[in-house]
C-alpha cells in the first residue's frame, strides 16, 4: 500500500499512467560528468509511472484538470498580463466571439424557457414518412437531444465535410478578420502590423449535435506587441470580426465522381460580446468568466466514448467511416477497406487523396484541428508554464531535502525565465504498458481521483463562499 500511495502521489491520481521500463543519466554539459543515475527499478513499484496527459474530463479526470488549469492560466494571462506579458494588455480591446456550424437539418434540442422541441400546429411529414414535429420538453440530459428528426433528411454528408474542413475555414476566418481589419483603418494588409496586431486565443467545442463551434477571445494590441495602445475601438473590432465571419468560406472537393462540390461557411449564428473596450469592462461577461469558460471546455470530449456513447453521435462516426470507404471505393488495391485503421496503409494515389484519412478521425466525427490554439503573441504557451511547473517541483524537492523554506522571492520570474540548461538527460526508455496492471490498484487509484475531485470542488465552494 505505501508503494501505491507513493505512484499515486507521483502521477497526480491519473486513471491510466504510462508504465516505463529503462533508466535515464543527467550529465552536467560544462564539465561532461554524470550528476545522477535514475532507474526504474528503484522506483517503489519497481516501474516509472508517468501521467497520461489526457485533455479529456470523461477519460482522465485528473490530467484534464490539470489541463484545464493550464488553459485558465494561458487565457488569463493573455487577458491581465503576468508570466512575460506586460499587464498593460488589460486595457486594450477584447472580444468572445462565438463562430457556429450552420444547420445540415432539424435536430432535437432544449428550447428556452422549456418550451417544445419542434411545435407544429399541422401534422407535418418529412418526404419519408416521419414526423417533423415534437411537443417534448427536451432536458438537457435527454439522449435524444443534437439527434436529427430524421436521419435520412439530414445532410450527413455535408455535415462530415464540414466537420472536416472546419480547421482550414477557422484559418480562413483569422485572414479575413486581418483583411477586413486593414479595410477599416484603410492600409494595405502587408502594412497592417505597422498599425495593429490581431491576437486570439481559441477553444473548439462540441455541439449535442456533434459538430464544433468554435469560442475566442479576440484581443486587438498597438504594432509594438502586447500591451502597446491599439487606436482601434471594441465597436469597430466587433463590425470587423462580424464581416469575417460572414465573408470566411472554405471550398470542399467532392467525395467522389457521384459527389457535389462545396463551399463551406460558418452559421449564421454568430456571437460577438464586447469584454473590454480599451479600460472599460463591458456589460455582457467579464473576463474571469471567460477565461473559465473556455478552459472547462478545452476538456470536453466528442460523446462516442464506449459506455457512455451517445447513439446519433456513434451513427456520425460511423457515417465518417463510411464516407471515407466510399472516398477510395476504386482503390484497386483495396484502400478503401482500410481507411478505419489507426494508422491506414494506403497507396500512392489515396494518401494523397483530401479525404484519405477522414475515417481515421471517426472517433472525432471528422474533426482533426487542434482544440485549444492560441496566435503566437496572445500570452505565454503550454509548454512554458509545464516546464515552470517542473521547475517548481524541482525548487521544492531540493528546499525538502535542505530542511529549508521554498524561496518565494521573484518567483514567478525564476519559474518563468528562459535560462539555457546546464544539464543534458540521456535516457533509455521501454514501454511497458498503460494504466495500473491490477484491479485492486484501478480501484484505489479511481477513490483517489474521485476524492482529490470532492476535495477541489470542496475548496472551491470555500472560495466563493468566503467573505471578501
Amino acid at each position: 500500500m505505501p508503494a501505491l500511495t507513493a505512484t499515486l502521489s507521483k502521477v497526480g491520481n491519473c486513471l491510466h499512467p504510462v508504465r516505463l521500463v529503462g533508466q535515464s543519466e543527467t550529465v552536467d554539459l560544462r564539465t561532461g560528468e554524470i550528476v545522477e543515475t535514475y532507474r526504474s527499478g528503484n522506483e517503489p513499484m519497481g516501474l516509472l509511472y508517468k501521467p497520461c496527459g489526457n485533455r479529456r474530463a470523461d477519460v482522465c479526470p485528473p490530467c484534464s484538470r490539470i489541463y484545464a488549469r493550464d488553459t485558465f492560466e494561458l487565457i488569463s494571462t493573455g487577458l491581465h498580463g503576468g508570466k512575460g506579458v506586460p499587464v498593460t494588455v488589460n486595457t486594450n480591446p477584447l472580444l468572445f466571439v462565438t463562430l457556429t456550424a450552420p444547420s445540415f437539418g432539424p435536430v432535437h434540442a432544449v428550447r428556452d424557457g422549456r418550451q417544445p422541441c419542434h411545435p407544429r400546429t399541422r401534422l407535418a411529414m418529412c418526404p419519408h414518412g416521419r414526423r417533423l414535429t415534437c411537443w417534448t420538453r427536451h432536458d438537457v440530459l435527454d439522449p435524444r437531444v443534437g439527434a436529427p428528426l430524421c436521419r435520412d433528411c439530414y445532410d450527413t454528408e455535408s455535415a462530415v465535410v464540414w466537420q472536416w474542413h472546419a480547421p482550414e475555414l477557422w484559418r480562413r476566418f483569422t485572414i479575413a478578420m486581418r483583411r477586413q481589419l486593414a479595410v477599416e483603418l484603410g492600409v494595405r494588409d502587408v502594412d497592417l502590423k505597422r498599425h495593429v496586431r490581431v491576437e486570439y486565443a481559441k477553444v473548439a467545442e462540441f455541439q449535442t449535435r456533434g459538430l464544433v463551434h468554435f469560442h475566442a477571445l479576440v484581443r486587438i494590441d498597438g504594432p509594438d506587441g502586447p500591451g502597446s495602445p491599439a487606436q482601434v475601438t471594441a465597436a469597430a473590432l466587433e463590425n470587423v470580426v462580424r464581416q469575417a465571419a460572414v465573408a470566411a468560406h472554405c471550398p470542399a472537393l467532392p467525395l467522389d465522381e457521384s459527389d457535389v462540390a462545396r463551399t463551406l461557411r460558418f452559421g449564421a449564428q454568430t456571437d460577438v460580446r464586447v469584454v473590454r473596450d480599451r479600460s472599460v469592462a463591458g456589460d455582457e461577461i467579464t473576463a474571469e468568466q471567460v477565461a473559465a469558460y473556455l478552459a472547462k471546455y478545452s476538456t470536453k470530449s466528442a460523446g462516442v466514448e464506449p459506455g457512455h456513447a451517445l447513439p446519433h453521435l456513434v451513427w456520425l462516426s460511423e457515417s465518417c467511416r463510411a464516407l471515407a470507404a466510399r472516398a477510395l471505393a476504386g482503390c484497386p488495391f483495396g484502400c478503401g477497406k482500410r481507411v478505419g485503421d489507426r494508422r491506414p496503409r494506403l497507396c500512392g494515389d489515396c494518401a494523397g487523396h483530401p479525404y484519405a484519412l477522414l475515417g481515421r478521425w471517426a472517433s472525432m466525427l471528422g474533426f482533426r484541428g487542434h482544440f485549444s490554439t492560441k496566435s503566437r503573441h496572445y500570452s505565454v504557451t503550454l509548454g512554458a508554464l509545464r516546464r515552470a511547473r517542473r521547475r517548481f517541483q524541482g525548487m521544492a524537492v531540493e528546499a525538502r531535502s535542505r530542511a529549508t523554506a521554498l524561496d518565494a522571492r521573484e518567483l514567478e520570474e525564476r519559474l518563468m525565465a528562459e535560462a539555457a540548461e546546464t544539464t543534458l538527460v540521456i535516457g533509455s526508455w521501454v514501454y511497458d504498458g498503460s494504466g495500473w496492471p491490477r484491479a485492486g490498484d484501478k480501484a484505489l487509484a479511481d477513490a483517489a481521483a474521485s476524492r482529490a475531485r470532492a476535495y477541489a470542488r470542496w475548496r472551491a465552494e470555500q472560495r466563493t463562499t468566503q467573505p471578501a
